[in-house]
């Protein structure tokens, strides 16, 4: 099993690490509604949560509840 010779620093570790912070989200374009959103998350679009193109909270559940 393969172990370092010497210990990395948080900063170090940190350093290499920080492209990962700085990329951008990709934005898709829902097929359904047309609305910009965020890849792989729901988003609202006229008081509906969608996802996937899909309904998952209706409006009129907001409402009552």
């Amino acid at each position: 099993m393969a172990h370092p010779k010497s210990r990395v620093s948080k900063q170090r570790k940190r350093k290499r690490r920080t492209h990962l912070a700085a990329a951008t989200p990709q934005i898709a374009t829902c097929k359904t509604t047309g609305e910009a959103h965020q890849m792989h998350r729901a988003y609202w679009h006229e008081g509906s949560m969608y996802y996937r193109g899909q309904v998952v909270i209706p409006a009129a559940d907001i409402l009552e509840g």
